[in-house]
């Protein structure tokens, strides 16, 4: 029973990163899904694979983790790189690139 800790990258509907702060702590899946013959539904014994629980910094996390005993692995967030441009770079006479219209 191994838990991920990791601060999920914010999802494509946002434009700020104001819930991309936070850090989560999920377990690994210990058995495999399964459907079910009579209707088709996927199905886990894990309940595990439920249970997610958020922190506001990696220390608490970690603190969490150790004092309940569980395994842990911890994934950094790979940070976005902005490239900061004004609308106005567009016309420049002196830009590099082609003019496309």
């Amino acid at each position: 029973m191994t838990a991920r800790i990791s601060r999920p990258a914010k999802t494509a509907m946002q434009s700020g990163t104001a819930k991309s702060t936070r850090w989560l702590l999920e377990f690994d899946p210990a058995d495999a899904r399964s459907i079910e013959p009579l209707m088709g539904w996927t199905s886990s014994s894990d309940t595990l694979g439920q249970v997610k629980l958020w922190f506001d910094t990696k220390d608490e996390a970690i603190a969490y983790a150790t004092r309940n005993g569980l395994a842990y692995r911890i994934e950094e967030p790979q940070e976005a790189k902005r490239r900061m441009a004004a609308y106005s770079d567009n016309f420049k006479h002196n830009r590099i690139g082609t003019w496309t219209h």
